[in-house]
């Protein structure tokens, strides 16, 4: 009975609401940032399939964070978009589950493809002589195709417990979408074991592979700073930098927001911070790429000759 009860709920999404007078600007924001991460992320997949030089591990990864990063900010973006146009932001059960499931799916997968990413740069810099030995296209795929299904693992058995749960009371859910602790908050009863082993699961999911990357970056960094000459330092850094600089950005709130206890929390501050790695974050990965990449950048000029100068 309490099933059936709960999965007939009808969620209310408050996002922005407690500022009415900013939802036309809130809406021209955020649809520029979905437009401009859309096709961001879709050039820097299109240059790299048109360019042969960049058939290459590294941007074979870069290929799936680009079209994952599209992916991801399809889950909460166009939801936020329709949300401050209509004065109905009620979001049925089910469909609070499943943009739950594919936040968690996407969000979970790219903590996993950055690791391996970050062993693609390990095995670069401190192993550059059997480096294409082993970073071979089936292990490629594999280490893509691992994190997909890690993914897919964490965000079901998430999403499964979550929405297992009987809900009572309020159904508002102080969020911009379905994210897990504004959620779990409707919970009915003591939810303090259940909290406990979303921390647990996040630590594995979010801090495992972020210790794998602190690791990768440790060996590469003494790896770099045995190199004697300054230029041969900045050249080996400088394939790491935008990497980092997305690491950094994605794991610096996720960790903070995802690792706490409930008595730190502050929706309306976790509202803010969850911009940061669902929406800043897919925006800045082709700036951050295409910035400080050199090939990238002679790809993306290529690319433009090739539509604007065909004859030439």
């Amino acid at each position: 009975t309490t099933r059936n009860t709960t999965s007939a709920i009808m969620f209310v999404i408050l996002g922005f609401s407690h500022r009415p007078d900013m939802k036309v600007i809130f809406f021209i924001l955020f649809l520029c940032i979905y437009i401009i991460t859309v096709l961001g992320n879709l050039v820097i997949i299109l240059v790299i399939n048109m360019d042969p030089v960049l058939h290459t591990p590294m941007y074979f990864f870069l290929r799936n964070l680009s079209f994952l990063e599209i992916c991801y900010t399809s889950v909460t973006l166009p939801r936020l978009l329709v949300n401050l146009l209509s004065s109905d932001t009620s979001i049925s059960f089910a469909g609070c589950a499943a943009q739950m499931y594919f936040f968690l799916f996407f969000g979970a997968t790219e903590c996993c493809l950055l690791a391996a990413m970050a062993y693609d740069r390990y095995l670069a810099i401190c192993s550059p002589l059997h480096y294409m030995d082993i970073m071979n296209k089936k292990v490629c795929i594999q280490l893509a195709a691992s994190s997909w299904i890690c993914g897919n693992l964490v965000a079901l058995g998430h999403t499964t417990f979550i929405f297992s749960l009987p809900f009572c009371g309020s159904n508002v859910i102080n969020h911009f979408f379905c994210e897990i602790q504004p959620v779990l908050m409707l919970v009915c009863g003591d939810t303090y074991w259940n909290e406990l082993q979303i921390i647990l699961a996040a630590a594995l999911v979010i801090l495992m592979p972020f210790l794998l990357i602190l690791v990768s970056y440790s060996l590469i960094i003494s790896s770099i700073l045995k190199i004697r000459s300054a230029v041969g330092r900045y050249k080996a850094f400088s394939t790491c930098f935008s990497h980092l600089t997305v690491v950094t950005l994605f794991y610096g709130t996720a960790v903070f927001i995802y690792t706490r206890p409930k008595s730190s929390y502050s929706l309306d501050v976790d509202k803010v911070l969850s911009l940061f790695y669902s929406v800043l974050t897919p925006i800045l990965n082709p700036v951050i790429y295409s910035l400080r990449n050199r090939e990238v950048q002679g790809a993306l000029f290529k690319m433009r000759m090739k539509l604007f100068h065909p004859g030439s």
